[in-house]
């Protein structure tokens, strides 16, 4: 096959007429050739299609009927632009054919593939094509097939022409003997055979000559007219004067020319001709003839006078539009654009028009411009957001859609419509915004908050309630909340919805409040809470009134604070204890001394003087450690750190202990292996006396303590006291450092105490940059160990 393939149009057709394969009876040959390709193919249809100038002819076809075709209807014309088979595997993802694929007589077809029908001369005149409604391909043979029958129906298209060639030259020496006969009769056969009116005129202006097309146009036979003047009975009588003249002109040489008239048809209707007249000159050259040829132009002058009533129809819609309708070529140069458009951006239609879109859009918004272009070159629309600079330096919002439009014979162009959406884009702009700041506050509250629709599904939570429910945020939303964290009474009970306050406040369209209630958690555990309902209200102006659309809950963990109550409670109970009994005792002594019952009686004086003050001692030792404690946490007291001996501490903490311990058979040991501390020892001392306080009071009598110490590192020290008490379970171990902690409300009566002293320990190891702790094994005992620095601070590494 020839590789230089020539595709130019008019070759193309000047093959086909040679080939004169156009509207001709069909060839069994070519029928077979086509139900042989749709045989190896496999395919329910296939045809010999031929590319005219204006449609697809199907010269053959098998499985469709129809004969012709819209161009660009089916890939034929992309065929031929190639040498081989050309395959579409599925239309629907073909960008000419997408979505629906190749629609032939109504049936969506998926799959195309054609052979170009090339002539020997180079020409490509059409393809023999197969359709099939599924997506698929050729194989390798099928498409060999498909190449050997396409060059099959240019030979037998070929043979047909050397035919036809034979038969035209057995005929030649019939038409040379009838020539004479056919040209006596030509000049009647072309005047009646045409399809423009044809009318010829004596130099007088009577008919001479009047064709079938005049006697159609006019309704009148030739014979009746013949020898009379045209005005006679065609023209209408206010046009006489004017076709009189114009026939005037013409006998006076005027040629070649062309005017308009009205004709008066026999049955009382108006025709309008155009006509183009010329003279038919003698052998000295003077006009013997006018020959004048026409067009009844009547419909098409119609259609233009309703296609200029449209287009100033369309115009006062373009104008009367509050959008912005404009158009522009390829490169973004604007064509036109209505008023509107143009005052949107304070500019007049002539200050824009020749003027690229780019001139108007600001600075930092251009460079979409290019891809917009390509966008819309590409794929036939586009639609976004234009931004435009208005003349007051405002920069103006354009919603736009704009579509490719192409019309044959002229540069395509682009329709664009938009409207201005500047205040909306700033309204959302706004409402961004405070959504934001909704969001920041929701998020950075502490409370538990969630939203409800009227159905009681969860609309908005924020982290903190997500949090505290066990739940992540996504896992709630669109569930019913009663039935997530709010079917049960902390007594099992069922708890329904319509008896839950959250439902009231629905209802009453009322804000509720409530504390003593509970919610659950995923896990199944529940904790008690406050929270308050408030419902969202929506006006209802025309029914003067509100309605709920949803509901507002926060709500707040009250299980800290409830616990916090408790501990105040015990210790104001303990408090109370604690200053009752050394008061009462106080008090009794005093009235025995106040009372003179004593007065001869020195030993007893001096034991009551003495009970008086081990009980204004116990006094000022229970006001200490609350205000120590203050002191320590509110950062109000400072340390004195210096090195200190770790033994030296312990010596001088037990010996203290062992000489007020109630319980004398209470041993005390300690071995600190040469430890030193960076601390302030009068703390760590008030530190090791409440340790090993708690010890005694809990040890039995005959036990021992340890007091040890030992260097975890160069830079700490662990200091550890050791009892043989009752020990402490171990989901209290967590809680003994709290404040008015009591392992057991009993001990504080039992045991004195305030349930301060571990907290005071607490303080001061944390102040000195230690840590404190304890372990122990109920009924054996409890280790309270705490770490010390063994240097300032900035001398560690």
């Amino acid at each position: 096959m020839n590789a230089l393939l020539v595709k130019d149009e008019a070759l193309r057709i000047e093959a086909l007429n040679q080939y004169e394969v156009l509207n001709t009876a069909s060839d069994p040959v070519l029928d077979d050739i086509t139900r042989l390709a749709a045989q190896i193919c496999n395919t329910p249809v296939a045809a010999i299609s031929l590319i005219g100038s204006d449609r697809i002819w199907l010269r053959s076809r098998t499985g469709i009927d129809s004969t012709e075709l819209a161009l660009a209807s089916i890939p034929c014309e992309t065929t031929i632009l190639g040498d081989t088979v050309y395959e579409i595997q599925d239309a629907r993802h073909h960008p000419d054919y997408t979505p629906d694929g190749i629609l032939v007589e109504g049936r969506s077809y998926h799959f195309y593939a054609g052979a170009p029908l090339t002539t020997p001369g180079g020409v490509s005149i059409g393809a023999l094509l197969v359709l099939d409604l599924a997506p698929r391909r050729l194989t390798l043979p099928q498409s060999n097939a498909l190449n050997v029958l396409s060059r099959q129906v240019i030979t037998r298209l070929e043979l047909n022409g050397r035919i036809r060639q034979m038969d035209r030259a057995a005929r030649s020496r019939q038409r040379v003997e009838s020539a004479l006969t056919v040209e006596r009769n030509f000049v009647s056969a072309v005047l009646d055979t045409v399809g423009a009116l044809v009318a010829v005129f004596d130099t007088a202006g009577r008919i001479v000559r009047f064709n079938r097309a005049c006697e159609v146009a006019s309704g009148y036979e030739f014979a009746s007219l013949v020898g009379r003047y045209p005005w006679d009975k065609l023209i209408p009588l206010h046009e006489v004067p004017e076709a009189i003249s114009t026939f005037e002109r013409l006998r006076a040489g005027a040629f070649p020319a062309t005017f308009e008239n009205q004709w008066l048809n026999r049955d009382g209707s108006l025709r309008r001709i155009a006509w183009s007249a010329t003279a038919l000159r003698d052998a000295h050259g003077q006009v013997g003839f006018i020959i004048a040829t026409g067009i009844d132009v009547t419909t098409q002058r119609a259609a233009e006078s309703t296609l200029r009533q449209s287009e100033a129809r369309y115009r006062q819609i373009v104008e009367g539009s509050l959008g912005m309708v404009f158009t522009h070529d390829l490169n973004g140069v604007l064509l036109s654009i209505n008023t509107h458009g143009a005052e949107a951006i304070g500019r007049t239609v002539d200050a824009m028009l020749g003027h690229s879109l780019i001139d108007f859009i600001p600075q930092d918004h251009r460079a979409a411009m290019s891809a917009y272009l390509a966008e819309i070159s590409a794929t036939g629309e586009a639609q976004g957001l234009l931004h435009l600079s208005h003349t007051d330096s405002d920069v103006r919002v354009i919603a736009y859609r704009n579509k490719l439009i192409s019309v044959p014979g002229h540069a395509p162009y682009v329709l664009g419509f938009g409207v201005d959406i500047s205040e909306q884009v700033r309204a959302e702009g706004r409402l961004r915004a405070l959504t934001r700041q909704s969001d920041s506050i929701l998020e950075s509250v502490g409370d538990g908050i969630f939203g409800i629709d009227l159905e009681g599904k969860l609309t908005i939570v924020n982290p903190a309630a997500a949090q505290m429910l066990g739940y992540k945020q996504d896992e709630m939303l669109g569930r019913v909340m009663h039935t997530l964290i709010h079917h049960t009474h902390a007594d099992g009970t069922p708890y329904s919805s319509e008896e839950s306050p959250i439902r009231k406040s629905l209802i009453n369209v009322d804000t509720v409040r409530v504390s003593d209630e509970i919610f659950w958690r995923k896990d199944g555990t529940c904790f008690p809470v406050e929270y308050v309902a408030r419902p969202q209200i929506e006006s209802h102006i025309a029914e003067s009134g509100v309605k709920a659309v949803g509901a507002v809950v926060a709500f707040t963990d009250t299980t800290e604070r409830r616990a916090l109550d408790r501990m105040k409670d015990e210790f104001i109970s303990t408090v109370s204890h604690e200053l009752l009994t050394p008061l009462t005792s106080l008090r009794g002594a005093l009235g025995l001394l106040s009372g003179s019952a004593l007065s001869n009686r020195p030993e007893k004086t001096s034991q009551m003087l003495s009970i008086a003050i081990s009980n204004t001692d116990r006094l000022v030792g229970l006001v200490n450690d609350i205000l120590d404690l203050e002191r320590i946490n509110g950062g109000k007291t400072a340390l004195h750190a210096t090195m200190c001996s770790v033994e030296d501490l312990l010596r001088r903490a037990a010996a203290l202990q062992q000489a007020r311990t109630p319980r004398p058979n209470t041993r005390i040991f300690f071995a600190a292996s040469n430890a030193s501390v960076w601390a302030d020892p009068d703390r760590i001392l008030q530190t090791l006396n409440n340790l090993i306080s708690n010890a005694i009071k809990f040890s039995s009598p005959g036990s021992e303590i340890h007091l040890t110490a030992r260097n975890l590192d160069e830079n700490e020290v662990l200091i550890e006291v050791r009892d043989q008490g009752r020990g402490i379970p171990l989901d209290k171990l967590e809680h003994i450092f709290d404040r008015f902690h009591q392992i057991d409300a009993s001990d504080s009566r039992a045991k004195g105490g305030t349930g301060l002293g571990l907290a005071i320990c607490r303080s001061i190891i944390t102040q000195h940059g230690g840590r404190i702790w304890a372990t122990s094994t109920p009924g054996q005992g409890t280790i309270f160990h705490f770490t010390l620095r063994t240097k300032p601070t900035n001398n560690l590494r």
